[in-house]
C-alpha cells in the first residue's frame, strides 16, 4: 500500500505505474473517495464535538424549556451522526478496496514492458553442456531411476500433481538442507512456517485482492494455503514495532507452497516445471526505510541465489524484470533462470524483489528511528531454492551417458557420501 498523501501529490506517476504495471487502477476516483472521506470525517468530527459541547452544558441548565430544546438538538445530532458514520463506513470500504489496488512505483532503470521478452539480460555464468550423447529430458531421467510417478499423482490430486519418489525426495531433502545451512552461514534465521495463514496475511503481503484466483481456500476456517514462506514471514511481525538495533533481519523460511495456476490451462504440463504443490526456501529482510540500503541488500540476497547455483554447478542468467514482470509491491525485481537442456532454454527458478514500505504500510510494520519516529520498514525477498523445479536443471544438466546422475559436490554429505544416481 502506498501513502495517500504521495498519491495526492503525484496522480500521473500513480496512473503511470499503473499502465506500465499492467494493472488497472482508477487513481482518479479513489482522490475522489480520498476527498469525500475527509469531508465526512471533518463533519462528524464537528458534530461530536457539539455533541460532547451540549452534553455538558445541558445539566447546568435551569430553565426547562431551553434544556428540552438543547436535548432535542442532542437527538438531532445523534441522528445525524448515524448516518454520517453508516456514509462514512460504505465511503472508506470502497476507498480501501480501491487503495489495496494501487501498486507501487517501479524503481529508476525498470525498463517498460509488458511480458519476458522485455526484460533485459544482465550476465550469464556457466557454460552450457556440449553433452557429445541424446540427452533425456528429467521426466525419463526420473522413470530410468523410478524417482516420479504423475500418473498416481494425477490419480491422487488430479492434474499437475506428482509423488517423488526414491533418489528424488533424497536429493530434494538434500538440496533444501544444503540451502537452509549455506544462508544460516550468512546471517539468516532458519524459520520453518505455518501454511495456513488468515485473510489479513496475504492481504498485508499483497497477495490479495488481486491473487484470489491463485489461492487455495479452506472456506470453513477462513484460511488459505500459503504460495509463498514470505507470506508468514512478513506477517511474523504484524502489527509491531521493530527494533532499529536488530535492522536488518534476516530470515531463511522453509515451507511448502500451493498456487493453483489459474489461467495456465494447457501450459507446461509435461514434468515438474509448473505444479501445484513444491517447497522452497525464501529469503526475507526486513530493513530502515532507506533505498541505498534495500539496494544493497538486493544485491546481496540475490548474490546468495546465485552463490547456490554456482556450487551446484548449474549455468544460469539473470535478467532485470520490465515493468510488465513485477508485482503490484515490487519496486524492482530480478529474474534468475537456470540452463534447462530439454527445454534448450534458461528457464525462471528464482526471482529477487525489493518493494519498499509496500508490505509493511499494509501489516503496519514499523520502527522507531535514532530520532523518535515511528517510520515503515522496507522489505525484500528472494527465492534461494523451488523444487522439485530446480530438480529439472540439476537432474538434466548431470546426466551421464549411462543414464546415471552425478550428484553435485556440496550436495553429497547430505547424501550419504554417494556421487551417483
Amino acid at each position: 500500500m502506498l501513502d495517500i498523501n504521495f498519491i495526492r501529490e503525484n496522480p500521473e506517476i500513480i496512473k503511470k505505474a499503473s499502465q506500465d504495471k499492467n494493472m488497472p487502477v482508477d487513481v482518479d476516483s479513489l482522490l475522489r473517495l480520498d476527498f469525500n472521506l475527509r469531508e465526512l470525517i471533518k463533519e462528524t468530527d464537528s458534530i461530536r464535538a457539539e455533541r460532547n459541547n451540549l452534553s455538558k452544558i445541558i445539566p447546568a441548565e435551569k430553565d426547562p424549556a431551553e434544556k428540552e430544546k438543547l436535548a432535542g438538538r442532542v437527538k438531532e445530532l445523534k441522528n445525524r451522526l448515524a448516518e454520517l458514520e453508516s456514509l462514512m463506513r460504505a465511503v472508506k470500504e470502497e476507498f480501501d478496496n480501491l487503495m489495496l489496488r494501487v501498486p507501487s512505483v517501479p524503481s529508476p532503470g525498470v525498463p517498460v514492458g509488458k511480458g519476458e521478452e522485455d526484460n533485459i539480460e544482465i550476465k550469464r555464468v556457466g557454460e552450457i553442456r556440449d553433452f557429445g550423447f541424446e540427452i533425456l529430458d528429467h521426466v525419463a531421467l526420473c522413470e530410468a531411476h523410478d524417482m516420479l510417478d504423475t500418473q498416481r499423482g494425477a490419480k491422487v490430486a488430479g492434474s499437475r500433481s506428482y509423488f517423488l519418489k526414491n533418489n528424488a525426495v533424497l536429493l530434494e531433502l538434500a538440496i533444501n538442507r544444503f540451502v537452509i545451512d549455506f544462508l544460516n552461514s550468512r546471517g539468516f534465521t532458519p524459520m520453518s512456517v505455518p501454511h495456513l495463514v488468515k485473510e489479513n496475511a496475504m492481504k498485508g503481503t499483497g497477495y490479495f485482492p488481486i491473487g484470489y484466483d491463485q489461492a487455495y481456500k479452506i472456506p470453513e476456517d477462513g484460511l488459505y494455503l500459503i504460495g509463498t514462506s514470505e507470506v508468514s514471514l512478513v506477517s511474523y511481525h504484524q502489527d509491531e514495532i521493530l527494533n532499529l538495533a536488530d535492522l536488518p533481519i534476516k530470515y531463511a523460511g522453509i515451507s511448502s507452497c500451493y498456487r493453483r495456476e489459474a489461467g495456465t490451462y494447457g501450459k507446461d504440463t509435461r514434468g515438474l516445471y509448473r505444479v501445484h504443490q513444491f517447497n522452497k526456501v525464501e529469503q526475507v529482510i526486513f530493513c530502515e526505510a532507506d533505498d541505498a540500503k534495500a539496494e544493497e541488500l538486493h544485491y546481496e540476497i540475490l548474490g546468495n541465489a546465485e552463490a547456490i547455483l554456482q556450487a551446484l554447478n548449474l549455468p544460469y542468467r539473470v535478467c532485470l524484470a520490465c515493468t510488465g514482470e513485477i508485482g503490484i509491491g515490487q519496486t524492482r525485481k530480478h529474474e534468475v533462470e537456470t540452463w534447462m537442456p530439454s527445454r534448450g532454454a534458461y528457464c525462471e527458478t528464482h526471482s529477487c524483489s525489493t518493494l519498499g514500505d509496500f508490505q509493511a504500510r499494509r501489516s503496519n510494520i514499523r520502527y522507531r528511528t535514532s530520532d523518535g519516529l515511528l517510520k515503515f520498514a522496507f522489505t525484500l525477498n528472494n527465492t534461494a531454492i523451488a523444487s522439485p523445479r530446480i530438480l529439472i536443471p540439476l537432474l538434466e544438466n548431470c546426466q551421464n551417458p549411462d543414464k546415471t546422475i552425478t550428484i553435485p559436490e556440496v550436495l553429497r554429505p547430505y547424501m550419504n557420501g554417494r556421487e551417483k544416481i
